[in-house]
């Protein structure tokens, strides 16, 4: 980016584009019955685009299944068979596993998922490894109910595992941060992003993507909900945490960067939805690609300029 360039203003509306393409996957793309597809991990695999997508059956349970695609929009190809299904060897798996969230754990030298699974009336924060997205090798749950939205840092801050997640602490859902030596004991538990007073993010939030590192900081977005007469409205903004302290967030979008308006974003199993758990970044044109879920039904994809993002993101306080 030219000194010019970083003088610029951008405004959050303008940030992100929808492809015109767009749903790029739905349930008439899947080799098998399905009802819905949604919500979907993203990594960079062999030169392609890989995403574990949520795929919820026609009995409401939903497994994760694996979608690839040369330019990251057309032509995507998907595996005959679930990639991972609920596995009743694991307590918290009863009623299906559902938007991973996908790094590169550098420590370990494979993918690390961390997805929602459901027990009973629960939902609880799973791990798994894989190097093929074809064998995984399964932690298990990482902390007590109810939580969710969760992902690894993709390497260790200050020599342990990070992860951000979603609890839900005396009904309220703020975003938290913990620490680990091993995966297995964590703690170390801090508050990372809070609701906020008669915003657009003023019930609920979470972790969309995993936080993505540059030089100024973990570059995180998330999705904010706002409960309506007509509905809860799941929108998505911005934030910075520190390089070394993560738990310091150093930036804030005040505004929603993107909220659902479109049709296929406004008609679906829940209306007036925007969830994204993935992205990829080119850095040869840094397009930032980002994959959602659209109303609990399809899959869709929006870019943006990450130069201009960050800059955007640099203007807010905190």
């Amino acid at each position: 980016m030219t000194d010019a360039e970083k003088g610029r203003e951008f405004t959050a509306d303008v940030l992100f584009q929808r492809y015109e393409k767009n749903p790029v996957l739905t349930a008439e793309n899947w080799p098998y019955r399905a009802h819905a597809v949604f919500n979907p991990g993203a990594a960079l695999v062999d030169g392609e685009t890989l995403l574990l997508v949520r795929v919820e059956d026609l009995r409401g349970f939903s497994h994760l299944a694996v979608a690839r695609s040369a330019d990251g929009k057309t032509k995507w190809r998907v595996d005959a068979e679930p990639a991972l299904v609920a596995d009743p060897a694991y307590d918290e798996q009863h009623y299906g596993v559902e938007d991973p969230r996908v790094v590169w754990l550098e420590p370990l030298g494979e993918y690390a998922v961390a997805y929602t699974s459901f027990i009973r009336d629960e939902t609880v924060v799973s791990l798994a490894t894989t190097a093929d997205f074809k064998t995984f090798t399964r932690y298990g749950r990482l902390l007590p109910p109810e939580d969710k939205d969760a992902s690894l840092f993709p390497r260790k801050i200050n020599g342990r595992f990070a992860l951000i997640h979603r609890p839900i602490i005396r009904g309220e859902a703020h975003m938290w941060i913990s620490f680990s030596p091993d995966l297995e004991y964590w703690g170390d538990h801090r508050l990372l992003l809070t609701t906020r007073p008669a915003s657009w993010d003023l019930h609920r939030v979470g972790l969309g993507p995993p936080p993505l590192e540059t030089p100024e900081g973990w570059f995180v977005i998330y999705h904010g909900v706002r409960r309506t007469a007509s509905g809860s409205l799941y929108r998505t903004g911005l934030a910075l945490l520190d390089l070394d302290e993560p738990w310091r967030v150093v930036r804030r979008s005040e505004d929603w960067v993107f909220g659902p308006h479109t049709y296929y974003e406004m008609i679906g199993d829940v209306p007036g939805v925007v969830f994204p758990c993935g992205t990829v970044l080119d850095e040869e044109t840094r397009e930032l690609r980002v994959y959602y879920g659209a109303a609990d039904t399809v899959v869709a994809l929006a870019t943006a300029d990450f130069d201009d993002v960050l800059s955007y993101l640099l203007s807010c306080k905190v």
